[in-house]
């Protein structure tokens, strides 16, 4: 697995999630673990490294 850092959409608070590297492409909502609204997680993995990574609030 892989831990990601990144700063939510809403509360702007750091955050971290983890991802499978093993699946190249990924599209996926998770809930912040501080303010609990919904995230649309979109990584992106080449030889298991995180190439791109997009954290978008759902609806905006």
């Amino acid at each position: 697995m892989f831990e990601h850092f990144f700063q939510c959409p809403y509360c702007w608070e750091e955050i971290s999630m983890l991802m499978d590297p093993s699946v190249s492409k990924q599209s996926y909502i998770e809930d912040c673990e501080i303010c609990c609204n919904p995230i649309e997680v979109t990584p992106q993995f080449e030889k298991r490294a995180l190439v791109s990574f997009d954290a978008m609030a759902i609806g905006q």
